[in-house]
């Protein structure tokens, strides 16, 4: 278990989080901040622009657990990048991209990110999946003053410079399952997760929220990333009779959950679970039917906009396309054309430049999910709400949307059931 892990394990089992005191370093700074591995300290950078292309790294899981959701979204970048070539790339340079494996390993991470930006001399970097990924990137980035593009909804608490986040932060995406399940009458709530940064962060979260719901949480299990047996796990869950299981779990892992989920005669009419990880490419895949089960994100293929249909078509017809569209592959897809857009605004590939644009004016994009804007300042963008039900054809019907986008508050400074002290902690116990 990683050293943040251990130390929300037990930030966590406090519940208010007010026990603790940690001494922590390394977790950097807002985005914004001046810091001493930002731009000011970092080696000149190596990027060459002065030719006909450019050239970005790709950096995802093609093997270990992770495999199973970050093929596509590899995939679909590599999509992004010839739309963009064939519409005539980015300040007229073509794309040239580099396609390199995470492995689901953190320290993979880091070292394929220095070399991303350090030997090949990649202008910026697109990619990770959990949050470890992303932690593992963050202080390379930072050091050397790079640009890393993060495509998938986490825990929040964290914002840099040098990172732009284009999947949900915690108020976009939590919040929502949460404020759905209370609108739904529930009352005791199951807690299941991966032992890592991003469930033990969320959880602890889902708590404090929960306290001011009414809802009780009468269990919290984890289990490492890379197991799958959730035997014992699930039997805690059936002793304690939930109205809902909140499931954090990420990668194949979910396979196993959902395999002793059914094994222990839990069902969706009774027990129902809702996801935050699990989209339209995993739902198959879970090796039972799912049907009836939940799933809370900002986009699905069943989404009615005008930009949807297109960018469904489009990736049907891609080569290696899984044959589905989801929330990550889509925020990755999200993350190329905002990278555009700032480039453009900036008329630079350079960081500083690209930063400042993004404070200069909103900078926005017609996204599948719908018209996405830019917080310059905290480097996330606005998402709508939305909660789908899975159906007989592993997609997911609708049962409640947000009424307008939400703008993206990491750091939950927004909310007076999260107090300044425990954001402190939290934040501090993420790394």
């Amino acid at each position: 278990m990683s050293t943040s892990s251990k130390r929300l394990r037990t930030l966590v089992a406090t519940g208010a989080a007010t026990a603790l005191a940690l001494a922590l370093a390394g977790c950097g700074a807002r985005a914004g901040d001046e810091t001493a591995s930002g731009a000011t300290s970092a080696a000149p950078s190596c990027v060459d622009t002065s030719g006909s292309s450019v050239k970005l790294g790709f950096l995802n899981s093609l093997t270990g657990g992770m495999a199973i959701s970050e093929k596509t979204v590899s995939n679909v970048l590599h999509m992004a990048a010839d739309e963009i070539n064939a519409d005539g790339g980015i300040l007229g340079k073509k794309i040239e991209y580099i396609q390199e494996d995470g492995a689901t390993d953190w320290p993979t991470f880091a070292e394929k990110t220095e070399k991303l930006l350090t030997q090949d001399c990649v202008a910026a970097i697109f990619g990770g999946w959990t949050s470890s990924s992303r932690k593992a990137v963050k202080p390379v980035v930072e050091k050397h003053n790079g640009l890393f593009f993060y495509p998938v909804q986490y825990e929040g608490l964290e914002s840099s410079p040098n990172i732009y986040y284009t999947g949900a932060t915690t108020n976009q995406q939590i919040i929502p399952a949460m404020d759905y399940l209370a609108s739904q009458g529930v009352k005791k709530l199951f807690l299941a997760g991966s032992d890592y940064v991003f469930p033990r962060t969320a959880n602890a979260i889902i708590k404090l929220y929960a306290a001011k719901l009414g809802i009780e949480i009468v269990g919290e299990e984890y289990v490492p990333l890379d197991k799958d047996d959730w035997t014992s796990q699930v039997a805690k869950i059936v002793a304690a009779k939930p109205d809902f299981i909140f499931n954090t779990i990420n990668g194949s892992s979910n396979v196993g959950f959902v395999k002793a989920y059914y094994d222990a005669g839990l069902k969706a009419e009774t027990t129902p679970i809702i996801s935050v990880s699990i989209a339209e490419e995993e739902a198959p895949a879970m090796g039972h039917e799912v049907t009836g089960q939940y799933a809370s994100w900002n986009y699905f293929q069943s989404l009615d906009t005008e930009t949807n249909p297109k960018f469904i078509e489009s990736w049907k017809a891609y080569p290696n396309s899984s044959g589905v569209t989801s929330d990550p592959m889509e925020a990755a897809y999200i993350s190329l054309y905002l990278y555009k857009a700032l480039v453009e605004a900036a008329g630079s590939f350079d960081v500083d430049a690209v930063n400042a644009a993004a404070k200069a004016k909103p900078i926005t994009f017609d996204a599948p999910e719908g018209t996405v804007t830019l917080d310059g300042e905290n480097h996330h963008i606005s998402k709508p709400g939305h909660i789908g039900k899975i159906n007989s054809s592993n997609q997911f019907d609708i049962v409640w949307a947000s009424d307008e986008f939400i703008k993206p508050d990491p750091y939950l400074e927004g909310y007076d059931w999260f107090p300044a002290d425990i954001r402190k902690q939290l934040t501090d116990a993420a790394g």
